[in-house]
Order: C-alpha cells, then structure tokens, then sequence
C-alpha cells in the first residue's frame, strides 16, 4: 500500500486490443486516484499512440521501476525496449510479445510486493503463445508464476451470480473425462473458502449444475451425474458445505434460480460463461480464485472489431478494479477476524459435570 492507498498494478493486454482504451478512460476520472495507486505495466509510446488516435486526454507519469510510483497519478512502468508496431484490430507476433513482456514484469514485481491486486487487460490467447508462454490463458499462467502451489478457481461475477467452473479452456472432447468426482471436490472446497475469505459470505449456499442435458434423465443422457457428481456433493454435505443440484443448466439459468445462491459451480467454460455473459457483459468481472494474490480482468476479450475506435465500453474494466479492491479488504478484514481464535473448548469426560473447559490440555 502507499499512503494508506491498495496498489494496483494494470497489465496492457494485446496492444491492438481496447485494452488502453478502457484503461485511460477509466482513470480521466480524478476519483479513481483517490481510491488506488495505480501502476500500468506497458509502453509509453503505445499508450500514447492509443491516446492520440480517440483522442483522449488522460495524463499519466513514466517510471522505470514500481518503486517510483507517485501516489495521484497513473504511474506506467516502461516494459518494453524495442519499437513496436500497432496495428488495431489484429493479433500479431508483435502484439503478443508486448502482453508478456507486461505480465512477465508486473509478476516480478509481485514478487517484490511492489503492488498489491493485479488487474490484467485481455490478451489474445494465441498470438502471446511462445516458448515462456504454453498456458491456454492468464489463470493457468498467474497460477504456474505466483500460485505457490495452490490451484486456480475461475470465477465470472457481478452483482447478481458468481459462477466458477470445474474445467477451464479445454476442447470440448475433453471435458467428460476431466469432470471426476475429485475435481468436483476440490473445485468445490476451494469455491467455499473463496465466498467466506474473499466475499465474506459466512456460510456459503453453492448450486452444482449438471454436465448432461436435463441432468442426466437418470441415466439415459448420460450417467456422470449419479456416478459422479451426486457423491461428490454427498462427500462435501458431509464436510459441513452445502451445496445443491445437479441442475440442469438451461432451466436454472432461465428460471434465475442462480437467484437464491451464492455462488454456482458450472461443469465446462461455455456451460457457465455463455449465459453469464449474455446476462453480465457490461458489468462482469472474472476473478482468479484460490491464489494468494488477488488477480481481476473484464469479462470481454481483445475486442479487435472496435479497436482504435473510441467505442469501448469501460465499465467492465472499472468494475475489475473495484473488485480487486473489495476483495483485498476482505481478505484483511478475514485475516484479522480469525488471527486470534479462541482456545478450543471442551467437555472432561472424565467429569460428569456439563461445565465446559478450555482446550488448554492437549499438550
């Protein structure tokens, strides 16, 4: 933190993406450098360049290592030597070069605690490929770079549903194999801690939803349901987690029933992230859970089509930052809540009074 301010560190995304675009937008507002210290991880000349051609006027300040950040400006921390070409609205070498050259040094930083909560712009999953990038996207890589060994949840939010997912960018042909009833399990397990840790939700109501069309029929689309996910609810009821379904996902997306929970575990990407998006596009966040570092982005991709043009739409990205920050506070105020639990306390079988005793002899 800085002045009492949670530091946030931005990573640009695809330069030929919106990602500058939403960015300098967002912080022409004099409010959001009251609320955080922001530090971008990118290239002054591309920023320029991108605030030149929608003729924005946003001001920001060159540093060359995070510690410099100065506390009520957009600090941007030159990450990338060479020249670089832009060319909106197309995925290039160049293009995906420059996204890891970002994310590389704000991980670095990270590391350092340079920052506090990182919220990355959208990259293009294929252009940033390379021999220090084989991860099918920014979860997987945060994960593999900062995780310390924990493992990533996905989760897409906003005011209305949280949904996480069991399996993230795998094709298709894939999936059944790798929904077992222990992913269910730990995906689960990590859903809750995340909803009480991060979203202060005290006991958290969780809805599986089926793999199958109409979950299953009892068998007769399929048998995932009752093998599987059904006794790995049962496991997690048993651990003291509520959680309940399977749905099937069609039905309870179009009935609201994720309406009455507090956060719905989807199968596969699609199954949760289609009807999310069709109902949250502008105000959706996706959250990487499970890691010690809080890492936000919007909802949307690259969004070429538009790129260059001043039609980006900021709000997504603006609610990205306010989660972060959310989230950071909840984790301090979790952390602090639970830093001194009271002794555990017991009864002396040895006793046949009902006084209760502390917990003082298990030595």
């Amino acid at each position: 933190m800085k002045n009492g301010k949670i530091c946030v560190g931005i990573t640009h995304g695809d330069i030929n993406g919106v990602g500058y675009e939403v960015i300098l937008k967002i912080f022409s507002e004099p409010t959001m450098l009251e609320l955080c210290t922001p530090v971008i991880y990118g290239s002054p000349k591309v920023a320029t360049y991108h605030r030149k051609a929608m003729e924005l006027t946003t001001n920001f300040v060159t540093i060359q290592d995070a510690k410099e950040m100065v506390d009520g400006r957009l600090n941007l921390v030159d990450c990338i030597v060479d020249e670089v070409k832009i060319d909106f609205g197309q995925p290039t070498e160049e293009s995906g070069k420059a996204a890891l050259l970002a994310l590389e040094k704000a991980m670095a930083d990270y590391k350092k605690g340079l920052f506090d909560v990182l919220v990355t712009a959208p990259i293009n999953k294929s252009a940033i490929q390379s021999d220090a990038f084989r991860f099918p996207g920014h979860t997987e890589y945060i994960q593999a770079r900062v995780g310390e060994g924990q493992e990533a949840l996905m989760i897409l939010m906003n005011d209305v549903m949280r949904i996480a997912l069991v399996t993230t960018h795998l094709p298709i042909r894939d999936i059944a194999s790798a929904i077992t009833k222990e992913a269910i399990m730990n995906k689960i397990r990590i859903f809750y801690e995340t909803l009480r840790k991060d979203f202060n939700v005290s006991k958290p109501r969780i809805a599986v939803l089926a793999l199958n069309p109409h979950a299953g029929d009892n068998g007769l689309l399929g048998s995932e349901e009752q093998d599987i996910i059904i006794p790995a609810m049962q496991e997690m009821e048993a651990e003291g987690i509520m959680c309940f379904g399977p749905y099937a996902a069609d039905g309870f997306f179009g009935n609201k029933t994720y309406e009455y929970f507090d956060g719905v575990l989807a199968m596969y990407h699609d199954q949760g992230l289609a009807p999310f998006k069709a109902l949250a596009m502008e105000s959706g966040v996706n959250y990487t859970a499970g890691l010690p570092i809080v890492r936000t982005s919007p909802d949307h991709g690259t969004a070429y089509d538009i790129a260059g043009q001043g039609k980006a739409d900021e709000a997504s990205m603006r609610q990205a930052i306010y989660t972060a920050l959310d989230i950071y506070r909840n984790r301090q105020r979790y952390e602090e809540a639970y830093a001194n639990p009271l002794q555990k306390l017991y009864h002396d079988r040895r006793d046949d009074s009902d006084k209760l005793k502390l917990n003082t002899a298990e030595e």
